[in-house]
């Protein structure tokens, strides 16, 4: 009996390190270019023995979202846990930072970017999308207690909001050391919790001239544009993997001769979508930079625009969750210019600060917040049309950063 226990143990022990290491190499690759062959080379193992554990890779893909949502679920249950909004806003992103500090310590426990899960089977996905929908319930309730349609909507945006901008600070973490973690994590509950201008509430954006960040729904589209905005989307719903260069070019009714003569390969039409979707965001922010008034109203008036673009243009902006599948030479490429047009947000926020507009908050925190709140938008696009009003969609979404997650609780 003892001897078919310690069985038991070593066979538990060794399929959660072929997870840990699963789910290291689906946050470095993606799902697709992770083969059973290198995670078994990871652990020091050959790829028959990986088989014994799982017998096909959808396996272990389901098996390493099972423990990344295993852990969100203890994330949220635990600061569900603290008495008031305010201590469970403080717990949930407090663990969030001391996960990323035991990651760089070498220790075990990974958060996997969750952006493929569209991609497996049907029978597969659902129970997956079903335990994240709970997740973001759990989140929702760290506010009170949803008791009108209006309240639902606001704490729904709220829950999402919070989700996106803990799941996209693994990536902008690399960038401090973990002696500043305490630091950071602080700024970012305050952030979080009280918005970004000086006039809690402050929100009065005004119209930006020269949209050609919008789609032109009136002139004739060029073919090479309809690639761009049918691949945006469906990498966007899809993840990578999902979207082919097959459903492509039928969702265009044209050949896969006419995509290559376009495009060498995929991954030049995901580059392209990123410079496509980075060309507008940019564009946006210096129409905004290079107008008048204070500070927060032109970054207000920049807000107000992607968000539009967001959830009501034909053509998204491309979620960097596609970054995952580009080969690492391009995904540096594509990180660094995320970046830079992060810190021209922080460039406006500092220059608010100065004109008394902004809060004094930390603008390279309150940057990435900006960035993975419009980042994360597309995914709260059918929420926002269910409101009868385009206008009123974005302004409760953008309150998270005009007065903070914690008003009116």
């Amino acid at each position: 009996m003892a001897a078919r226990g310690e069985s038991t143990k070593r066979f538990g022990e060794k399929r959660q390190a072929i997870v840990h290491a699963a789910s290291v190499l689906i946050n470095a690759v993606g799902v697709q270019a992770t083969t059973l062959s290198d995670v078994a080379k990871a652990i020091g193992l050959n790829a028959t023995s990986i088989t014994y554990y799982f017998s096909r890779k959808d396996q272990l893909v389901v098996a390493v979202y099972e423990e990344t949502l295993d852990r969100m679920e203890r994330m949220a249950s635990e600061a569900l846990a603290e008495p008031t909004p305010a201590k469970r806003l403080h717990k949930y992103v407090a663990l969030h930072v001391e996960l990323r500090a035991r990651v760089r310590r070498g220790e075990s426990g990974l958060l996997t970017a969750l952006s493929e899960v569209r991609t497996l089977t049907q029978e597969r996905q659902k129970p997956l999308l079903e335990r994240y929908s709970k997740v973001v319930e759990t989140i929702r309730q760290f506010f009170g207690q949803a008791d009108t349609s209006e309240k639902r909507a606001l704490f729904s945006a709220r829950a999402h909001i919070l989700l996106e901008a803990m799941m996209w600070w693994p990536v902008w973490s690399l960038r401090y050391s973990t002696l500043d973690f305490p630091r950071v994590q602080e700024r970012i509950v305050d952030i979080l919790s009280f918005g970004i201008p000086a006039r809690k509430g402050e929100w009065d954006p005004f119209t930006l001239h020269n949209r050609t960040w919008r789609t032109d729904n009136g002139g004739d589209t060029k073919q090479n544009e309809e690639f761009l905005r049918v691949a945006t989307i469906m990498i966007n719903e899809r993840g990578y993997r999902g979207a082919s260069v097959n459903r492509i070019a039928e969702a265009l009714n044209v050949t896969k001769g006419s995509f290559y003569h376009h495009h060498e390969a995929k991954d030049d039409l995901v580059l392209a979508c990123f410079q496509n979707s980075y060309d507008r965001l940019s564009a946006t922010q210096m129409a905004g930079q290079n107008a008048q008034g204070d500070y927060w109203t032109r970054l207000a008036s920049v807000l107000h625009e992607l968000l539009d673009v967001q959830f009501f243009d034909q053509t998204p902006l491309l979620r960097t969750t596609a970054l995952q599948a580009l080969e690492q030479e391009h995904r540096m490429d594509v990180v660094t210019r995320s970046n830079r047009l992060a810190r021209r947000f922080a460039g406006m926020l500092i220059d608010g600060i100065a004109d008394g507009s902004v809060r004094a908050i930390d603008p390279l925190v309150a940057s990435q917040i900006i960035m993975s709140t419009l980042n994360g938008a597309y995914e709260a696009r059918r929420w926002a049309q269910r409101f009868d009003d385009g206008e009123m969609a974005i302004c409760t979404y953008v309150s998270a950063l005009s007065e903070g997650l914690l008003a009116d609780v």
